[in-house]
């Protein structure tokens, strides 16, 4: 379970927001809404520990983030609106290292399937500069095929999907809360998981 009380984070000398409260437990979903500059994103990063927040608490299974330190960090797979992805590498290329980056290993099949998943059938060892961006955020959003983690927390996961792509992440994000995972999302675009309720918290 995520809970996170009291929390407040600012930009600058501006306060985003602040007394921020919510828990998630395994199998739910939450979309962060609010308008540009609400701190949308900033929390999404402040949850994966890239920003520290003004005040508040972020706890894991009842124990503060910062004393379980990797532990927490391994549990969490974070997808920002950037694909984080480099050109110059293969779809493969760039799943493997990854995996490598977040301290697992993951095996060449497995990350062949993982591709495939995504649709990425006959392109997993071309050069990524040479794939479209729907292409490109797809094969960013193959490294959460290969994570155990039990959070996902995705800023803006649809950018430069195709409807058909926008239906299999719908899918695969199902399955994930299925097996007691939990999601954090923001989006422009429509996102519904059947038969699962979204949460909604918003920032204001």
């Amino acid at each position: 379970m995520l809970e996170v009380g009291n929390l407040a984070c600012s930009r600058g000398d501006h306060r985003l927001f602040s007394g921020l409260s919510f828990s998630l437990h395994a199998g739910q979903i939450m979309q962060v809404q609010g308008a540009n500059g609400s701190g949308k994103t900033s929390l999404l990063r402040t949850l994966c520990g890239f920003i520290t927040p003004d005040e508040g608490e972020i706890c894991w299974n009842g124990k503060p983030v910062g004393e379980l330190g990797e532990d927490y960090y391994a549990e969490l797979q974070y997808i920002g609106h950037l694909n984080a992805i480099k050109d110059e590498l293969s779809a493969l290329e760039n799943l493997q290292m990854s995996a490598g980056l977040a301290g697992y290993t993951v095996t060449e099949q497995q990350a062949v399937t993982a591709l495939r998943r995504m649709g990425l059938q006959r392109r997993e060892h071309l050069p990524v500069r040479v794939l479209s961006q729907g292409q490109r955020r797809r094969v960013a959003l193959a490294r959460l095929l290969i994570s155990d983690a039990h959070l996902w927390i995705l800023d803006e996961p649809l950018t430069a999907l195709d409807v058909g792509a926008v239906g299999l992440m719908q899918e695969l994000i199902g399955e994930h809360l299925s097996k007691g995972g939990m999601v954090i999302f923001t989006t422009h675009q429509p996102l519904q998981v059947a038969g699962v309720q979204t949460r909604e918290l918003v920032l204001s």
